[in-house]
Parts: C-alpha cells; structure tokens; sequence
C-alpha cells in the first residue's frame, strides 16, 4: 500500500513512502502517526480477496497531502516538491466533497453491494426535479487545456468543438463525481434523435451539493492539466486521483 500512496502523489510507485516524509524542511509537518519513520507498524494487516495485504487508513492519505500544502502555505517548499504540493492539492479538492471513505467505496466498486435507497439518496443530493435554466459551470481554462493536451487549435469564438468533447467531459467529470451519476444523467437528458441533448447536464445538479461538487472536481482536474503535458499523462493521474465508479484500487500483497 506505501507504492499506491506513493503512486498517487507522484505519478509512479517508484521508491518508498519514507523518502517523501523525511527532507529536512517536511519534518515540522510530518503527520504524528509517521514521525518515527515506523510504518510497519502503523500499517494494517487486513485480509483482501483471501490474500493477507498491508495498508493505511484513507485519513492518512489525507493527512500526508496536508503535510505538503502547510510546508507550501508557509513558503518553505522546495523547487523539486513543487509538483507534489500540486499534486496533494488535486487529491485534497477530490475529497472536499465525497469524502474519503465514500470515495474508496465508490473505487472499490462498493455500491453494488450498497443499499439501494442509500445509493438514491445521494443522487437525490446532487440531482434536482427539474431541469434549471443555463449557467455557465465550465471554465474556459478546462476546454483550453483540453485542446492543448489533445495537440488541438483551440476554435474561435462561436465555432463547434469537436463532439468528442462531450464524451471527455463524461470521462474526466461525470464519471468519477459519484456513483450512477451520469447514468442517471443520461436517463434524464437524453439525445435527441439528431444526437444532441436538450440541455446540458448541468444544469440537472442541485445548488448546494451538485455544482459545489463539480466546481471542485473540475478545479482539481484543471490542476492536473496544467501539471500534465499530454493526453496519456493526463488519463494516469486522473485514474490514480479521481478512480472511475468500480474501479478496484490494487494493494501491495504479500507474497
């Protein structure tokens, strides 16, 4: 579990947990549980599909990327851990909203096996009755960096983005913002026989829970645009910081 945390704050599993919470301008800020530098024993010993496997609660996760933005809020973040203060920065927001464990429940593929009231009544706070009229909830940077990314000429005021847009956006927002969202969504907002919807879906979300959500999600996958400098490291950082609904988060096992 120490290469999944590692993999999420830097892109690749690649060295231990313990080189991240050691430099000397970190240590100030090194959450308590890992002071010591022991996470032997601080990890838990759990049973996963039959296999025994090591991890960490999803606090701890939280309170590693804490670690990262204080040293950054007190100015005393090096050149080289810039990336990574970005990086617990994304995490952070994803989890603003959702939370941790509703978070892993919806990775691990948990809410096939959820109550299915429990399940409707979180759609029930990101989804109103009715379709409200048009705002804009995209900022411009999210298409900008999109096209960048992708190696496109970002169009001129007015002209069409390719269709394909559409299908990104249900890729990078809808699917990782909560569990049956956009299949509820497409439900909702159908296409139309000419293929293009009625309205956009957005404007389905509820005030207090729905926008609130999207606005964080989409600032934190801006975040990881402006980190990225193509599409395929986009899709990795993205699947590592924002897991799709059912997708199984892998754990280190013991051999």
């Amino acid at each position: 579990m120490q290469r999944e945390v590692v993999g999420l704050l830097t892109g690749h599993k690649k060295g231990a947990l313990a080189r991240y919470l050691q430099p000397e301008n970190l240590r100030p800020y090194v959450p308590a549980k890992f002071a010591d530098g022991n996470f032997d024993e601080t990890a838990i010993r759990l049973i996963f599909r039959g296999n025994k496997a090591h991890g960490f609660e999803g606090e701890d996760l939280v309170a590693i990327c804490r670690m990262y933005l204080d040293a950054r809020r007190d100015g005393v973040i090096r050149p080289d851990q810039a990336r990574l203060a970005l990086q617990a920065e994304a995490i952070v927001l994803s989890l603003a909203n959702v939370g941790i464990t509703a978070l892993i429940d919806e990775a691990t593929g948990y809410q096939e096996v959820r109550d299915r009231q429990a399940l409707q009544a979180v759609l029930d706070r990101y989804l109103r009755p009715d379709l409200a009229g048009w705002t804009k909830r995209f900022p411009d940077e999210f298409f900008k960096e999109m096209f960048r990314l992708r190696g496109w000429k970002y169009p001129t005021v007015g002209a069409a983005r390719p269709s394909v847009v559409g299908l990104y956006i249900n890729d990078l927002v809808y699917e990782r913002l909560a569990p049956g969202l956009l299949q509820e969504l497409e439900e909702r907002n159908p296409k139309t026989e000419t293929g293009s919807r009625k309205a956009k879906h957005h404007q389905w979300l509820t005030d207090d829970t729905g926008h609130p959500a999207l606005s964080t999600r989409l600032h934190g996958i801006m975040g990881l645009m402006r980190a990225c400098d193509g599409w395929d490291q986009l899709m990795r950082l993205a699947d590592r910081a924002y897991p799709k609904v059912g997708r199984t988060i892998p754990l280190m096992l013991e051999n």
